[in-house]
């Protein structure tokens, strides 16, 4: 556990002011925060969730704090490592709310740490806005646990959009009809594959290998080499950040030769494409951004200077946003949960990704569903109403 007010890097003498400033009020808004550093999906959210949480709470604090009826209130941040463990984050989040007196929690990472905190989440009255649970299930859980938002778009429009893009390059005749389709076997993977099985038939497309895998596991050359062996013109992974990369490079020590070649989260992490370099063109994986848009470049350079790492080109900015939505909350109600749950359903909340407000606890904002590294940026291919969509490129082997 590390406890940590982040203040903005700047002069001595300013952070002294700001101490001084500040000295009248002892209390601090106590924010918690649970999410993988150690693990499998440690990878994923050391990119997408961490950073932009100290990115935020730096922010916040070097402006004053957050205004709570009409006091300045400087956040401390109370961190937990779950390390990839649901009983671990269950047990973190039971501690936050009992022993740390948290005001406020911070979502889990990932849909399965996220599915098993809600119950929690609920019995203590935390508002818990799930940036990275993405599931056809957000009805039925929105009426289960009233208290839980979703950000990120479904599995059903994740899947839909990546058979969208193949069919669309099938039609065009740039590729055949065979797919070889994997995934990662937790909650995430298993949705994702069983939700795309039938659009793939649908859509006139023949699996012609299926398998899955569980998290973490170490070596996937046997998954790439069963791939290989069924000839698929396409290959989609339905993955995780620690397989994304291990299949992609399983795939390269195999030269499989196919069209197009989806793996899902962490494709469109800055460290892919620095990993793999130009072997990394044409790849295809899950969300995307527009990178040339003024106001993800502004957050990607603050997410750079404060963090010293670039963002991801997708859930990165979800991940800020989402916290922009809870401190506009907090300063328009303060600090009862129960009040700012109920301003997360009637507000509409000015983000990085334009305005956002939230719909039976769906999130109206557009969304990003399929991105290409393309040139060494990764770039949205689809979407669910962004702009700045740029056309799909064939897979060109791996060099």
């Amino acid at each position: 556990m590390n406890r940590r007010p982040f203040l903005k890097l700047v002069s001595a003498l300013t952070i002294a002011g700001a101490l001084a400033a500040n000295a009248a009020s002892a209390e601090t808004i106590r924010i918690g925060a649970v999410a993988p550093k150690t693990g499998p999906l440690a990878g994923g959210a050391t990119v997408t969730q961490w950073p932009s949480i100290y990115l935020w709470v730096e922010q916040v604090n070097a402006a004053g704090g957050l205004t709570v009826d009409g006091e300045q209130m400087m956040i401390e941040l109370i961190e937990y490592d779950d390390q990839t463990n649901p009983g671990e984050t269950i047990k973190a989040v039971q501690r936050l709310a009992t022993q740390d007196d948290a005001h406020f929690i911070i979502a889990p990472y990932g849909t399965g740490l996220n599915l098993a905190a809600a119950p929690l989440f609920d019995r203590y009255g935390y508002p818990q806005i799930a940036v990275s649970a993405i599931t056809d299930q957000q009805p039925e859980l929105a009426a289960q646990f009233p208290n839980m938002f979703f950000t990120l778009g479904t599995t059903t429009a994740l899947a839909a959009d990546v058979v969208k893009v193949l069919s669309d390059m099938r039609d065009a005749g740039q590729m055949g009809d065979k797919v070889a389709m994997v995934n990662v076997a937790d909650a995430f993977g298993i949705e994702l594959a069983t939700a795309a099985k039938p659009l793939f038939e649908e859509a006139g497309f023949d699996i012609v290998y299926e398998t899955s895998y569980p998290l973490g596991t170490q070596d996937l050359s046997p998954v790439i080499k069963g791939a290989a062996a069924a000839e698929p013109d396409a290959f989609v992974a339905w993955s995780y950040p620690p397989d994304t990369f291990g299949l992609t490079e399983q795939a390269m020590i195999e030269n499989l030769d196919v069209k197009a070649f989806y793996t899902a989260v962490a494709t469109p992490f800055p460290g892919y494409g620095a990993r793999f370099g130009s072997a990394a063109e044409g790849v295809l994986g899950a969300g995307g951004v527009n990178p040339d848009s003024p106001a993800f470049m502004e957050y990607a350079a603050a997410h750079e200077a404060v963090t010293g790492a670039k963002p991801d080109y997708w859930a990165s900015a979800t991940t800020y946003a989402s916290l922009e939505i809870l401190g506009q909350s907090i300063e328009a109600v303060g600090l009862d949960r129960a009040a700012v749950t109920a301003h997360l359903r009637e507000a509409t909340f000015d983000t990085i990704l334009g305005p956002i407000s939230f719909d039976e606890n769906n999130s109206n904002a557009d969304f990003w569903t399929v991105g290409q590294w393309q040139g060494g940026v990764f770039r949205g291919v689809a979407s669910r109403g962004r702009d700045g969509t740029v056309p799909v490129i064939l897979k060109d082997g791996w060099e």
